[in-house]
């Protein structure tokens, strides 16, 4: 799985599990269109299925709902503050949240986080792709 990472400077391949990172070519991540969600402070949404991740400008900086948005909890105490976030269509536990300049992924549906090595320029938008 891969990370694809738009910034300033074009956007970035990041190999999820090696943390190679790589030019993504011609590809232009934009944000997706903002998912309507009931919460205060939001910048940046996800969802896959009934999961959805909301980035929040406050501390801790994300939600995560299981439900459809019904009912949400904390998640990523310890993060940096973010500005965008995708899930993985096929497996809604693997997120990944993007800081100012580095990715942060979780395998099991936010509960904990591994921040990935490699810097990168700041990160305005986010994708996965198998």
């Amino acid at each position: 799985m891969k990370a694809i990472a738009q910034t300033d400077y074009g956007a970035f391949a990041v190999d999820l599990e090696t943390e190679e990172v790589e030019p993504a070519g011609p590809v232009d991540v934009r944000a997706p269109e903002p998912l309507n969600v009931s919460l205060p402070k939001v910048v940046a949404a996800a969802a896959a299925g009934s999961t959805i991740v909301a980035v929040v400008d406050r501390k801790p900086p994300l939600v995560v709902s299981h439900d459809a948005g019904i009912t949400w909890r904390e998640t990523g105490g310890g993060l940096p503050p973010g500005n965008a976030v995708a899930i993985a269509e096929d497996n809604p536990d693997l997120i990944v949240y993007a800081s100012r300049n580095r990715l942060h992924v979780s395998i099991n549906g936010g509960v904990f986080w591994r921040a990935l090595a490699v810097e990168l320029p700041e990160i305005e938008a986010l994708a996965l792709e198998s």
